[in-house]
């Protein structure tokens, strides 16, 4: 299993310059742990493309399947008081936003607070950066 944050997943419902390497990472398992707004997130983005002309409205639509389709086989971590507090430690030691510091925190409740071992899947610089601090390995590698 490994810990996918959105800016992963999202390569997964479109044709985006990373979904091979996406791909290839979820390939390798295909058990897939998110956090509880993770589709929310994803919904985001396909609806900000859409506004932005880049993807239709049938495209949005399409993507919006494919993610249901992940959603129902994946493990999801649910809200609480430790995902909570976890989240708040985070912005205290990472410069996170919000959204980023409750997929950092649900990861960590994830691995029980031992990140070492446990891999975590994104693309957002910021957040592979506190991942790999927490003690997370951090896919894909090098980007």
């Amino acid at each position: 299993m490994m810990f996918w944050d959105a800016s992963a997943v999202i390569p997964l419902c479109l044709k985006e310059p990373l979904s091979p390497t996406v791909k290839r990472v979820a390939e390798r398992d295909g058990s897939i742990v998110a956090w509880w707004a993770t589709p929310i997130e994803c919904f985001s983005a396909f609806a900000r493309l859409r506004r932005e002309g880049i993807l239709t409205t049938d495209g949005e639509l399409r993507a919006r399947g494919i993610l249901s389709r992940l959603a129902a086989d994946w493990t999801e971590i649910q809200p609480g008081n430790k995902l909570r507090e976890g989240a708040g430690r985070a912005l205290l030691l990472h410069p996170l936003r919000a959204a980023d510091s409750l997929q950092l925190s649900a990861a960590l409740v994830w691995a029980n607070d031992r990140p070492s071992g446990h891999f975590f899947v994104c693309l957002d610089s910021r957040l592979r950066e506190a991942a790999l601090r927490e003690g997370f390995a951090v896919l894909p590698g090098k980007m």
